[in-house]
């Protein structure tokens, strides 16, 4: 600007005989000379000379000269005023500020919050009377903790930090264990008012916080069930922890989610974990197999034995149903009995014979004939010629070398 400093040293304004300019510069009270016009401090150069101040005035009075207005001669107080009144703009001008779409405008007047804006231009006092502050409301941050993550050529590289990651479990054994935890400014008024000015060092807090619940929570359980099947309920306990410890920091800080990464032994005895893991997973593997094979063989063992007691009970209906005929059948037979007795023996007689005898192979011999001497004819070829099986009930068994008569 036409009246910066253009010499490297302080300077200040000369008019009317007045070493003084209109921030109280020069070298009348200014400090020894070395102030500008919002005052430099002051001359921390040793034994260095300080500038030739009459100079300088000159200076920036010939410089004044072609801006302000008047030509010639001295300044007067119209030139200050406008002077004045320019850098007054430029310093209300300094009060405009704009908020991103993630971010809350957090606006301060003389050190007290007034107003939280939304994303988009606004305006406050300039400094020093107002400050504003747009913190990253909607950001996930992220961090791990027991190991340390750094970029390099685009690869991610990972190191351990054994004195984040080693802790001690609550059967007095030891587990190395990194895991990431996601956060957040909580996006409320006295949330992010919390998170500006009650905590010094978020990262740092958010840190050592998840590292002494992540602690607390390992010191109570076994080793076996944080390296197997109990990590679910632990990442649970620790954020609840963590959020219960930083409420109470009233810190404006939500905790997301708590994720293990790699819990394992420390590496002088993983190789003897592994072992015990290894033998583990087969006694797991037997014991399903097991289960599957109980799973199959016990349910075709209650259908077979279902199967037996319909086909008993299939039985039993039907002796009973064929002895319950039986009897009724007797019953009427009988009743007829009584009624015709030599009828019905008779009946019964020949019913017999017709069932017997059309079971089996039968010979009619004449007795007459045979009394007058014919001799009957025996077919004794075809009866030796068949087999037992054959035979019906009731044929009489004829012998090799057997006569007829």
């Amino acid at each position: 600007m036409p009246w910066s400093n253009q010499s490297g040293g302080g300077g200040g304004w000369k008019g009317g005989g007045n070493a003084g300019g209109p921030w109280g510069g020069g070298s009348g009270g200014g400090g020894g000379g070395n102030g500008g016009p919002w005052g430099n401090g002051p001359n921390r150069g040793g034994g260095n000379t300080p500038p030739d101040l009459e100079e300088l005035l000159k200076r920036t009075q010939d410089r004044m000269k072609t801006v302000l207005p008047g030509g010639g001669g001295n300044l007067g107080a119209k030139g200050i005023a406008l002077a004045g009144v320019v850098l007054a703009g430029v310093w209300l001008a300094t009060g405009l500020y704009s908020v991103a779409p993630d971010q809350v405008g957090v606006e301060l007047v003389l050190g007290e919050v007034t107003d939280q804006t939304q994303p988009g231009l606004n305006y406050n006092w300039p400094y020093p009377v107002g400050q504003v502050f747009t913190p990253a409301v909607l950001q996930v941050r992220e961090m791990t903790v027991g190991m340390e993550e750094t970029v390099m050529g685009g690869t991610v590289r990972s190191r351990d930090v054994p004195e984040e990651s080693l802790m001690l479990t609550g059967d007095e054994n030891i587990v190395d264990a990194d895991f990431k935890v996601q956060w957040r400014i909580r996006n409320t008024r006295d949330g992010v008012a919390d998170y500006l000015f009650n905590i010094q060092n978020p990262e740092g807090t958010v840190r050592a916080v998840a590292e002494s619940a992540m602690r607390e929570v390992v010191g109570g359980s076994n080793i076996d069930a944080i390296l197997t099947e109990n990590r679910a309920p632990i990442q649970i306990a620790v954020q609840e922890l963590m959020q219960k410890t930083l409420n109470d920091y009233r810190a404006g800080i939500d905790i997301i989610n708590v994720q293990m990464q790699k819990v394992d032994p420390p590496q002088q005895v993983i190789d003897a974990f592994r072992d015990v893991q290894a033998a583990r997973a087969d006694q797991e593997r037997i014991q399903n197999e097991a289960q599957t094979y109980a799973n199959r063989i016990v349910p075709e063992a209650r259908g077979e034995a279902a199967r037996v007691m319909e086909a008993a009970t299939a039985y039993r209906d039907q002796t009973i149903a064929e002895a319950t005929g039986q009897a009724q059948r007797f019953s009427k037979i009988y009743d007829e009995y009584r009624k015709a007795p030599d009828v019905t023996r008779e009946r019964l007689y020949l019913e017999t014979l017709e069932r017997v005898l059309s079971a089996n192979s039968k010979i009619i011999i004449d007795q007459k004939q045979n009394s007058e001497g014919v001799v009957p004819f025996l077919p004794l070829n075809e009866m030796l010629n068949r087999t037992p099986a054959q035979a019906q009930p009731g044929t009489p068994a004829v012998r090799n070398g057997a006569g007829g008569q």
